[in-house]
């Protein structure tokens, strides 16, 4: 029997063509499933060790980076080492526990009188607002100048060390005028409320933190003025001049992050809070005048060469002569990545 006819074509002539079609189909999405599910490069994503402290307002390029798949476009994948300082963000960095970390620039000066053959990279974030002094009311402790005779806990041989003497100076004091007892960063706030000291010279956001625990009993002078904090990504020379083309990966991705923190000030600050154990009011407020900008000034140098004379006269030292300190910054980084970003003279 004949089949009824569609225009010229027959019914039998349809389901033939349907019938190719989907095989067709089904042909291409196997294909396109195997290549969505096969690697889309052999070569596999470079892991980067970052020895750093997200809870700090300084980490916000990294965090940007990170979430925002900065370092993945550049084929990297970037693991998180906590440290509460950069003191000890440092030594994983000399251990080797770590590729890079972030440090202010004392742990950086000290390096350079211990001689370790460390670089840093670049600046990745300044302010001034940062460092402080907390005391407890109920010391005596009003103004700062009643810091003369108390006992202050501080982590010694940082930049809350380099602040407190800078304070003290200000006041017509010395470190003489007080007594310094060390401690970590993470342990103030237990020490401070328990009395064991009546003071604490430390940064954010230790600060915040001592003055929710202690409330109306606590005051606090902040360090602008005294210490503007230059905060570096650094790496062992062995490391950086191994892997020159890494560290020019882990820079692009750094300054994409500080634009963002600079560029979208409530979207960073939301992406920096997210997960953190606190967020400021102060620091809310105070978002606006941090600076995110990767670079090399010469401020950092004559930062660096100021903070060895002064640790050479408060004996923090055995050594009696600054070092040269080009030889603790790594500038064919940052004059490849973003030379209209490096000041330094050399």
């Amino acid at each position: 029997m004949a089949g009824i006819k569609l225009g010229q074509f027959s019914y039998k002539s349809v389901l033939i063509w349907l019938a190719s079609m989907l095989g067709a189909i089904l042909f291409l999405s196997l294909i396109y499933v195997w290549l969505i599910r096969a690697p889309v490069s052999k070569v596999p994503l470079e892991q980067v060790i970052i020895a750093t402290n997200t809870e700090y307002v300084g980490t916000c390029s990294i965090t940007a980076a990170r979430e925002r798949g900065y370092f993945a476009k550049e084929g990297i994948v970037v693991l998180i080492q906590s440290h509460s300082s950069g003191k000890a963000a440092m030594e994983a960095v000399v251990q080797g526990q770590a590729h890079l970390g972030t440090v202010a620039d004392i742990p950086v000066m000290f390096a350079g009188l211990d001689q370790r053959p460390v670089a840093a990279i670049a600046t990745i974030f300044k302010t001034d607002k940062d460092h402080g002094i907390v005391g407890r009311r109920d010391r005596g402790i009003l103004q700062p100048a009643d810091l003369k005779g108390k006992r202050v806990g501080v982590t010694l041989s940082t930049s809350s060390h380099f602040t407190l003497s800078a304070f003290l100076n200000r006041q017509k004091l010395s470190v003489k005028d007080v007594t310094m007892i060390n401690y970590k960063p993470e342990e103030f706030a237990d020490a401070i409320e328990r009395g064991e000291v009546d003071a604490v010279a430390t940064w954010e956001p230790f600060l915040n933190t001592m003055m929710t625990r202690l409330g109306d009993n606590g005051v606090v002078f902040y360090g602008k003025d005294v210490y503007e904090s230059l905060y570096n990504v650094v790496g062992m020379r062995s490391y950086i001049s191994a892997e020159p083309e890494t560290i020019n990966k882990v820079l692009r991705a750094l300054d994409q992050g500080s634009n963002y923190c600079n560029e979208m000030p409530d979207a960073a600050r939301i992406l920096h809070e997210a997960g953190k154990k606190t967020n400021t009011k102060e620091q809310r407020t105070a978002w606006n005048t941090y600076r995110f900008e990767i670079g090399l000034d010469q401020g950092l140098l004559l930062a660096l060469e100021d903070q060895a004379r002064w640790a050479i006269k408060n004996k923090l030292t055995n050594k009696t002569e600054v070092p040269n300190y080009l030889d603790y910054i790594y500038l064919d980084g940052m004059e490849k990545v973003k030379p209209s970003a490096v000041t330094i003279i050399h």
